[in-house]
């Protein structure tokens, strides 16, 4: 498996609309995935319009599963791209 980047920009108006969508994608990426890709983490950005964006990590067969996934959820799925390298320069921080 590779690693994959995927930029969603202004894709959900607000927390609640984010969190209803990430339920629905976990369930599909566990219960109708799992043999192509999997969630590791998302960070969730206040886009210049207002609205919520994430960038999302995985791990996935190929760029098609993820933006299968993305189909299966509702969700944008066209800025994907294979990571090349990983550097951590400090873990990430504890929220507030």
């Amino acid at each position: 498996m590779q690693l994959y980047m995927i930029r969603r920009r202004s894709a959900w108006a607000d927390k609640a609309e984010l969190e209803k969508t990430a339920a629905i994608s976990g369930r599909i990426g566990e219960d109708e995935m799992s043999d192509r890709l999997r969630w590791i983490r998302s960070y969730v950005v206040n886009e210049a319009d207002g609205r919520l964006g994430t960038c999302c990590l995985y791990e996935a067969a190929d760029s098609d599963a993820i933006r299968d996934h993305a189909r299966r959820v509702g969700m944008p799925g066209d800025d994907v791209l294979p990571v090349a390298a990983t550097v951590v320069v400090r873990p990430d921080p504890d929220e507030a």
